[in-house]
C-alpha cells in the first residue's frame, strides 16, 4: 500500500501535492510559522513581507492562504503577483522589505506547488533559522493578534521593470549587445519568467522568439530544463537561425542554454560560461558539491579560486558572502551575481551569455568548445523520507580511503573523477551525480553507489 502523499520541508522550504499534503489551511500555517520568524529575526512587531507566485493555477489559493498567515501575526503583506523567484528577491530589497514568501515547487510538475521563505536580502534563511522555524509550523507555535494589530495587504506591480533594471545596471554592456543584433529563442514554459525575459530582452535589443511565454501554469512539456524536455527548443533554434536558446524553469531561478547548432548545451554550463565572462584573476567563485569540475578548470586557467558548498542556493549565497565571491551557482542552471541579487537567476544567465557573445564576437557554439568537457550523469532513487542516513553510512564505506566530502551527503573525490550521493531537499529521493572525462567511468561510479544501496 503507498504511504501517504510527501510533505517536503527543507532549506528550500515547504513543497507538496495540491490537495492532498498542501492545503490552503498547512500553507496559512506555514506562512504564520515565517512570519513569526521573521518578528524574531528582524525584532519588528509588524515586518514587511512581499509575497509572489509563480504561474501555477493553484497558485491564487494559495497567495491568499498565505496572505492571510502572514495578516494574522501581525505583518504587512506586499503582493507583486506572478513573479519569477529572482524577481521577488530583487523586490524584497526595493520595498525595504523584512522578508519575502515565494508560492512555487520550481520544476515539480504542475500537481506540485510550495512555499519558499525569503530573508530581507532575498536569501532563503540558514539551516540552523529553518529547523526553528519547521518546529514552530509542526507544534503550532505562533501567536495571532488581535483585531487592533492586524496590518494591511496592498498591491504591487512593477517587479518585471525593477528585475530587468537591476540586471542591466549591474554592468551589462547594453550598446555591445544591440550592436551584435542577436536573435535569441526563450522557453519560458509558461511560468512566470516569460515577461521579465521579454522585457530584458527588448532592452537589450535583441530580437526574441518567444516559446510558451503566456504564463498560464499549463507546462506545454516536463518543465525541469533538461536534454530530453527540450527538443522543441533546439528545433526553434535551428529553424530561426537564431544565436543561442534559453530555458527557464516555472520560477524562473534556473536557466539551461542551447547552442547556435541548436545543440543542447545543458544545465551545467550555465554557470560555467557565466564565470567564464565574469571572473577575473583572484577572484573566488562558489559552487555546490553537485556542480561539475569544469569550473575548477576555468578557474584555474585565470588565476581564480573555487569554494565548495552543500546544495541549495543558500548555501552557496553563504559561500559567497564568506569569501567576498561575486560569482556563484550550481549545475542545475543556476548562476548567482551579487550585484543583482544572491539568488539564482536566468535573467542575469541570459543578460551575461548574451554580452559574452556580443563582446567576444564568437559563436556560442566556439565558446563552448573552448570549455573543458566532462561526463556528468544525474541519477535518482525514491526513498521514505528520513530513511537516508543508512544508506549515505553504506556508501562512506565503499568509499573508505577516498578523499569524502560530507558537508552535504558523501562526495567522494578519485583523481578527477567524484561521484556525489545525497538526499534531495525538495523530493522524496536520492539523487546520484556522478563526473569523470570518459562515460564509462561515470558510469563505474554510479554502479559503485547502487551496488551498495
Amino acid at each position: 500500500m503507498a504511504g501517504p502523499p510527501p510533505l517536503m520541508l527543507s532549506v528550500s522550504g515547504m513543497r507538496g501535492l495540491v490537495g492532498e499534503s498542501l492545503t490552503p489551511p498547512v500553507v496559512a500555517r506555514y506562512a504564520a510559522s515565517i512570519g513569526s520568524w521573521l518578528k524574531r529575526s528582524r525584532d519588528a512587531a509588524h515586518p514587511r513581507v512581499v509575497v509572489g507566485r509563480d504561474s501555477r493555477p493553484s497558485g491564487p489559493m494559495y497567495e491568499d492562504a498565505a496572505a492571510a498567515g502572514l495578516i494574522a501575526v501581525g505583518c504587512e503583506v506586499v503582493r507583486v503577483g506572478v513573479l519569477s523567484t529572482p524577481g521577488i528577491a530583487v523586490m524584497v530589497g526595493e520595498l525595504s522589505a523584512d522578508g519575502g514568501l515565494v508560492l512555487t515547487a520550481s520544476h515539480n510538475p504542475t500537481p506540485w506547488n510550495g512555499v519558499k521563505p525569503l530573508r530581507f536580502d532575498g536569501v532563503a534563511p540558514p539551516a540552523s533559522d529553518v529547523e526553528r522555524l519547521i518546529a514552530d509550523f509542526h507544534d503550532n507555535r505562533f501567536e495571532y493578534v488581535g483585531v487592533e494589530r492586524l496590518q494591511l495587504s496592498r498591491s504591487n506591480d512593477d517587479g518585471v521593470d525593477a528585475h530587468v533594471r537591476k540586471v542591466i545596471d549591474a554592468g551589462i554592456d547594453v550598446e555591445a549587445v544591440r550592436d551584435a543584433k542577436l536573435t535569441a529563442v526563450v522557453d519560458s514554459v509558461c511560468g512566470a519568467g516569460g515577461a521579465e525575459a521579454a522585457a530584458l530582452l527588448e532592452h537589450l535589443g535583441v530580437t526574441n522568439v518567444h516559446l510558451a511565454a503566456e504564463p498560464t501554469g499549463l507546462f506545454p512539456h516536463p518543465p525541469e530544463p533538461t536534454r530530453e524536455n527540450l527538443t522543441g527548443l533546439c528545433d526553434a533554434v535551428r529553424e530561426h537561425k537564431a544565436d543561442v536558446g534559453f530555458a527557464q524553469d516555472p520560477d524562473a531561478d534556473r536557466l539551461a542554454i542551447v547552442d547556435d547548432h541548436g545543440r543542447y548545451i545543458g544545465e551545467e554550463f550555465t554557470l560555467v560560461l557565466c564565470a567564464m565572462h565574469l571572473m577575473k584573476p583572484g577572484d573566488t567563485v562558489a559552487a555546490n558539491l553537485s556542480t561539475s569540475r569544469m569550473i575548477d578548470d576555468l578557474a584555474e586557467r585565470v588565476g581564480a579560486a573555487v569554494v565548495r558548498s552543500p546544495v541549495g542556493e543558500a548555501n552557496v549565497a553563504a559561500a559567497m558572502r564568506e569569501h567576498g565571491a561575486t560569482v556563484g551557482g550550481e549545475g542545475n542552471g543556476g548562476i548567482i551575481w551579487s550585484p543583482v541579487s544572491q539568488v539564482r537567476d536566468s535573467l542575469v544567465g541570459m543578460a551575461v551569455t548574451l554580452e559574452m557573445i556580443a563582446k567576444r564576437r564568437q559563436r556560442l557554439s566556439e565558446l563552448v568548445d573552448e570549455c573543458p568537457h566532462y561526463t556528468i550523469l544525474k541519477e535518482k532513487l525514491e526513498i521514505t523520507p528520513g530513511s537516508s542516513g543508512p544508506v549515505l553510512d553504506r556508501v562512506r564505506d565503499a568509499f573508505a580511503g577516498e578523499a569524502i566530502d560530507e558537508q552535504d551527503g558523501i562526495r567522494a573525490d578519485i583523481g578527477r573523477t567524484w561521484v556525489h550521493v545525497r538526499p534531495s531537499n525538495t523530493e522524496p529521493i536520492l539523487r546520484i551525480i556522478a563526473e569523470a572525462e570518459a562515460v564509462a567511468q561515470a558510469e563505474a561510479l554510479v554502479s559503485r553507489v547502487r551496488a551498495v544501496l
